[in-house]
This record gives structure tokens, sequence and C-alpha cells, in this order.
């Protein structure tokens, strides 16, 4: 596995966090996420503006063998989407932790308190 950076937060859900300025999450998915899941050949990213709660399914993520749902890390409201994703789905396989799919303005920052740090998504994984 590709080394896990240890600035981002992790969801038992295979998600990772990446905090910005203004309480703006990006998120994506992991290394471990995109290789169990194979090719990936499209996305369906969250509608901008969309209210989310934490650990609600906002996101689908579909491959050679099978689809699955992505689910937000925090409450609140997506402000941002990877459009370009869309078109090249490809780049989640090359580079997962590059490849953010959407952002999230978090309604409390405290929920990223219930994510993962590096060594406990690591230990998760069994790696």
């Amino acid at each position: 596995m590709r080394d896990l950076p240890e600035q981002l937060k992790y969801a038992a859900s295979h998600e990772w966090v990446q905090q910005e300025d203004n309480n703006i999450l990006r998120v994506g998915i992991t290394d471990f996420a995109q290789q169990a899941l194979g090719d990936l050949m499209y996305i369906q990213l969250p509608e901008l503006g969309r209210q989310v709660a934490a650990q609600e399914q906002c996101a689908t993520v579909e491959s050679v063998k099978t689809a699955s749902d992505l689910f937000s890390p925090v409450s609140g409201t997506i402000i941002a989407v990877n459009e370009a994703l869309m078109d090249q789905p490809e780049q989640v396989n090359d580079t997962p932790y590059e490849s953010w799919l959407f952002c999230v303005k978090a309604d409390d920052l405290s929920e990223l308190d219930s994510l993962m740090d590096a060594d406990g998504y690591l230990a998760m994984i069994g790696q």
C-alpha cells in the first residue's frame, strides 16, 4: 500500500478527510478502498448545496467489480465537487490522495474527533 498521509483523518468507511480553512473539509477515498474496488468507471458526486449529516451516503463510485457508496464524514453543506473526475474517474486509482471528490463546509468540526488518524486506519485495515 502507498504511504498513508499523516496529516489526513480517516473514516471507517474508507474516506480520507483534509481540513482546509473556514471549516471546509476536502474528501476522497483511500488507496486501500480504490485497490479493493478496482478500476473506477463512474463517479456520482453529490449535488452542490446539499445538506448532509455525518455518515450520510452522498456519493457513489462504480468500478469494473462493484458499486460502492461514499459517506460524508461530518454534517454540513456540499460546497464543491471535483467535476474533472466525471470524465476521468481513473484519476482516483492513479492518485487517490490528490483526487478529492467533494468538499463539505462542516457545521461542527468536533465531529472530526470520531475519525481515525493514519495509525488507527492502518490498524483497522490490518496493515
